[in-house]
């Protein structure tokens, strides 16, 4: 007899707590499923169900057996899926996290050219400026910017971002303008709250030398947008990524505030679980933003 069907009208005992059920679940009789199991019982040379007139349950190497037994099953049958999921159209629920920003600026316009191309998917993109555990809160993938804290990832770089300090033309006219990072102290400063480290900006001076300010913001808010308007009202020096201020600097309402800084780079990423398998849902949507972000960089967006 076939061990796979041997193995299952055993588990399936165990699952259901008798032959009846267990033929009912597997839709044969009561007697086939006897005799997978007296079959499975003389080929290991034990006793795996203790039977009564009452009830069936499994002995000591019984219940070791199922453990194990349960394992290949349940991986025989995720293969079956794997293989039917792999030769079907991208399909299903592709859940997203995104942070805010990036999220309403640059993934909600294009969503709607993704979801025609690909009718059978439905996105659920939940917008937050934290930091989700993918498996644990049932996210198919995200996207991050910045350095990748989570090595068990899998991460696909998108394109990257440059971030720079920019103010009002209208700020720089009443307090000045910086010339050097030491400078920042005397000016007043718009911070980001959602990050554990966003009242302290970590700048690169001209000599290569890895700079931290530390001053007071005027201003913290846990947007990035609203960091944006802030400084285009003139209340101050913002530190945000080109994909947010661009529009604003090539329309002339932002500036830079050190212009010869080096300039900090970040990757934007998709990131998504391990395993040597891709969701077809998740794949079609990583190169649907990678093909989208392909003429985007760090100071052309």
């Amino acid at each position: 007899m076939d061990r796979l069907t041997e193995m299952e009208a055993f588990a399936t005992v165990v699952d259901q707590g008798g032959f009846t059920d267990a033929a009912k679940k597997m839709g044969i009789s009561k007697s086939a499923v006897s005799k997978h199991v007296s079959s499975l019982e003389a080929r290991l040379g034990a006793r795996l169900l203790n039977r009564t007139t009452r009830r069936v349950s499994p002995t000591e190497i019984g219940l070791a057996y199922y453990d194990r037994a349960r394992r290949v099953l349940n991986d025989a049958g995720e293969a079956d899926s794997l293989v039917t999921s792999m030769q079907s159209a991208p399909s299903g629920l592709l859940r997203i996290s995104v942070a805010t920003d990036f999220g309403v600026n640059h993934l909600s316009p294009i969503l709607g050219g993704f979801l025609t191309e690909f009718p059978d998917i439905t996105v659920n993109m939940v917008l937050n400026n934290r930091y989700v555990e993918l498996i644990s809160e049932g996210f198919d993938m995200a996207v991050r910017i910045g350095e990748l804290e989570d090595s068990t990832l899998r991460a696909r770089k998108l394109t990257e971002t440059s971030k720079r300090m920019i103010a009002a033309p209208a700020y720089f006219e009443k307090y000045g303008r910086p010339q050097k990072i030491d400078d920042l102290n005397e000016h007043k400063l718009l911070h980001y709250t959602s990050q554990s480290n966003g009242a302290v900006w970590k700048l690169t001076a001209p000599s290569g030398e890895r700079r931290q300010v530390r001053t007071a913001g005027w201003l913290s808010v846990n947007d990035g947008q609203s960091l944006l308007n802030a400084a285009i009202s003139g209340l101050g020096i913002a530190y945000l990524p080109s994909f947010l201020y661009a529009d604003a600097k090539a329309a002339g309402l932002v500036e830079e505030a050190i212009p010869d800084l080096p300039h900090e780079t970040q990757g934007i990423y998709a990131v998504y679980p391990p395993g040597r398998f891709t969701q077809p849902k998740v794949r079609a949507f990583i190169d649907f933003l990678v093909e989208s972000f392909a003429e985007k960089g760090p100071d052309t967006w």
